[in-house]
């Protein structure tokens, strides 16, 4: 990586400037960073003409954890719209984010107009106007370049990104935005008609005022309607649950504004949310969610949970009932609650089959677009199919309701969205259920562990070890990859280790078997690369340190939490760390400083909540890849392992230069110093104490004789079978399995 993420040069945007440094555009600017571009965060001046309102933003991101880094904070410049606009010369898109009033963003328009380079790209965070509004009665010109580019909150974690273009739209300008809202912002691009709320708020909150007015005249209590909506494959918190989470103070202002927005045939005009008496009862009462201390639930003084009375509107205790996970079965059943679900299944369904082809250009954007920015596991229409389109028509039909011709042509031909033929299986070169190694082509095979959060077992080495057996023959090259969306690996599954540490021959036999695995995968006649998303913790960590190469998604969490249970890495990982800092561009120079640093790094448990984190922590290295879009790691990874293949050769086993015995006390003096302040109870310090005597060579470690990798594996397995063996490591593994 140079900076910037794997892809970004490819987009053509170098540099962004959002304007409005709100928590929706200081979010969007910190993602910006996050991936190696700079950027500007312009808002209006404060009451001194300084950039305050800007800096504010910015300080806001820290503080709620919009960036990735440290370092992608210092990406961000701020100013403001009056004596810094002149910036957005500089970008190659600029995005506004300022307040919903189309004045105010008019006129900001005619000033980037005279100011930014021809062919940038400009585009609107706007939720609720319409692009044409936007930009009638600016230069042909800018309304070639602009489009709405509608994000989610907040923009670090929230997947959907909704594209709206015009007529007359340069389609290099589209194609920027497109390009680089995956490649840079991470971001599943959806291109939407230019209609009020697009799709996904069209949609959503059509269904969550339905919903919620629709529990409310058929008599459910609020959490008799979130256990039926749960079994829809929404978010736990229901329909009720998340208006307290978003706030019911912006039922007005959302609900309201897309509601005047829309003509009045529109069915959304049926739930008027913002109108409704319950939400305005509940605004005036100040009843208006978490951040308010409750909402239509709160917790009382002494923890316990309450719900709200929707007849009585008092609250009571919460009496929630047990979810229903099979939703046909629920609907079938019948009763209150089989009722309200085919209620806000109908309703859904409906409305969303009657507007379809206003807000989008086909059904699959509609599921996309509902699904990533709402949280849902799948889209109306794909829950629609799941049900069978003909009965949920058969059923309309039959109660005297409106089948909308989409939902009678999906009845027709079985479902509203056709099937897709799927990605073929790739041929099995072994799998024995906790691994399975996969022949992807080209010599390339795919290793994946299947455990659950990828632990490995002995299992796991086998397939493992079968793979490094077919190097240089069957296989060329080969790609570590998870084998679930959670987890790349959680390492050694502490359950057993526990279990293992009571026979130290069976543990030392695991242990020796794990560096044994890493060390053969290393040293093997093919490329190996590590495509990371999730957890690779422990051993899941110490595994990548053996790949030549890693590609992580941006989300990805690295770590080697051994230390805070009381052990240290011991398949290599201590090993493979003690040669990274031993790179002078590391700060360390001289066998004890490096010592001494390993020492720091490892003592805390290291454990990073980004892939940019895991560089500064030098879990992964400045040259590996570092990926925004999650379903781009794996393609990224097998077009790393493939350029590899021709010219490989194999790292050599590796001679580290330890200081010996004598460097103990200094690969130990700020660790002694944090505990004679009292910062480091015994425990740690003995900790630490065994990191020195394996990073400073042991015993027998001498300056004059480089230590192979090999000998310094012996010292780790050595250690971690006396710190397994004391009362103090088995307590903690015991309170970390508790929590």
């Amino acid at each position: 990586m140079d900076g910037q993420v794997f892809g970004a040069q490819a987009t053509g945007v170098k540099r962004a400037c959002v304007i409005g440094a709100g928590s929706m555009g200081g979010g969007i600017a910190a993602q910006f960073a996050n991936a190696g571009i700079p950027v500007d965060l312009l808002d209006i001046p404060d009451a001194e003409g300084g950039s305050g309102p800007a800096e504010g933003g910015l300080a806001r991101q820290i503080k709620v954890g919009g960036f990735m880094s440290a370092e992608a904070a210092r990406l961000v410049r701020t100013g403001n719209t009056d004596a810094h606009l002149d910036r957005v010369a500089e970008a190659d898109w600029i995005v506004e984010a300022i307040i919903e009033d189309l004045g105010a963003k008019r006129d900001l328009y005619a000033r980037l107009d005279a100011l930014r380079k021809p062919g940038s790209t400009v585009s609107s965070n706007t939720s609720t106007l319409k692009r044409a509004d936007l930009v009638a009665g600016l230069s042909d010109a800018f309304g070639r370049d602009f489009v709405i580019s509608h994000f989610f909150n907040p923009p670090r974690h929230m997947q959907l990104l909704e594209i709206v273009a015009g007529p007359e739209s340069d389609p290099e300008s589209v194609a920027r935005a497109h390009r680089a809202g995956r490649a840079i912002l991470g971001k599943t691009t959806v291109d939407c008609r230019d209609t009020p709320g697009f799709i996904a708020n069209r949609i959503g909150c059509y269904w969550m005022a339905m919903a919620v007015l629709e529990a409310e005249a058929q008599g459910l209590t609020v959490e008799e309607a979130d256990a039926v909506i749960a079994s829809f494959g929404v978010p736990a918190t229901g329909v009720f649950g998340l208006l307290d989470l978003i706030g019911i103070d912006l039922i007005p202002l959302v609900w309201g504004s897309l509601i005047r927005s829309l003509p009045a045939s529109d069915g959304f005009r049926a739930y008027d949310l913002a109108g409704s008496p319950l939400a305005q009862d509940m605004v005036a009462k100040g009843r208006l969610g978490r951040k308010a201390g409750g909402g239509f639930y709160r917790r009382t003084a002494e923890g316990a949970r309450e719900a709200l009375d929707l007849a009585s509107r008092d609250y009571r205790p919460e009496a929630r009932p047990e979810r229903v996970r099979d939703l046909k079965a629920l609907i079938e059943g019948g009763g209150k609650l089989g009722n309200y679900a085919w209620t806000v299944l109908a309703r859904l369904v409906t409305y969303t089959a009657e507007v379809a082809d206003e807000i989008a250009h086909d059904l699959p954007s509609i599921d996309t677009a509902v699904a990533l920015g709402y949280g849902w596991r799948e889209g109306p229409f794909a829950q629609a199919d799941r049900i069978g389109a003909d009965y949920i028509a058969a059923r309309l039909e039959r109660e005297g309701g409106p089948v909308p011709a989409l939902v009678a042509e999906a009845a027709a031909r079985g479902r509203f969205i056709g099937t897709t033929a799927a990605k073929p299986a790739l041929p099995v070169i072994a799998d024995n259920g906790a691994a399975r190694l996969e022949d992807a082509g080209d010599g390339i095979g795919i290793f994946r562990i299947l455990t659950k959060m990828g632990v490995f077992s002995p299992e796991v080495f086998d397939v493992l070890d079968h793979a490094t057996e077919l190097a240089g023959g069957r296989l060329k090259a080969l790609v570590l990859a998870p084998g679930s969306a959670r987890a790349f690996s959680a390492g050694a599954d502490l359950a057993s280790f526990l279990t293992l540490a009571e026979d130290p021959q069976r543990l030392e036999a695991f242990l020796a078997r794990g560096q044994s695995a890493f060390a053969a995968l290393r040293q093997s006649p093919m490329p190996v690369v590590a495509a990371v998303h999730g957890l690779a913790y422990g051993g899941g960590c110490e595994i990548t340190l053996h790949a030549d190469h890693v590609v992580a998604h941006a989300e990805a969490r690295f770590g080697l939490p051994e230390p805070k249970l009381g052990i240290l890495p011991g398949w290599g990982g201590c090993t493979r760390m003690f040669e990274r800092l031993s790179n002078p561009d590391t700060g360390a120079v001289g066998p004890a400083a490096v010592a001494g640093r390993t020492v720091e790094l490892l003592l805390p448990g290291p454990t990073a909540t980004s892939a940019a984190e895991a560089q500064g922590l030098h879990l992964i290295r400045p040259t590996d890849d570092i990926v925004m879009h999650l379903d781009d790691v794996e393609p990224v990874a097998m077009e790393r392992a493939r350029a590899m293949i021709e010219g490989y050769v194999a790292p050599p086993e590796a001679f580290l230069s330890v200081p010996g015995p004598a460097g103990m006390a200094g690969a130990l003096a700020a660790t002694r110093a944090h505990h004679a302040a009292g910062r480091l109870d015994d425990v740690a310090l003995a900790v630490a104490t065994d990191l020195a005597t394996v990073l400073t060579g042991g015993p027998e470690g001498d300056p004059a004789r480089p230590l192979p990798e090999a000998e310094m594996r012996d010292l780790e397995r050595a250690a971690v079978l006396r710190m397994a063996a004391r009362e103090t490591t088995r307590q903690t593994m015991l309170a970390t399995l508790k929590r």
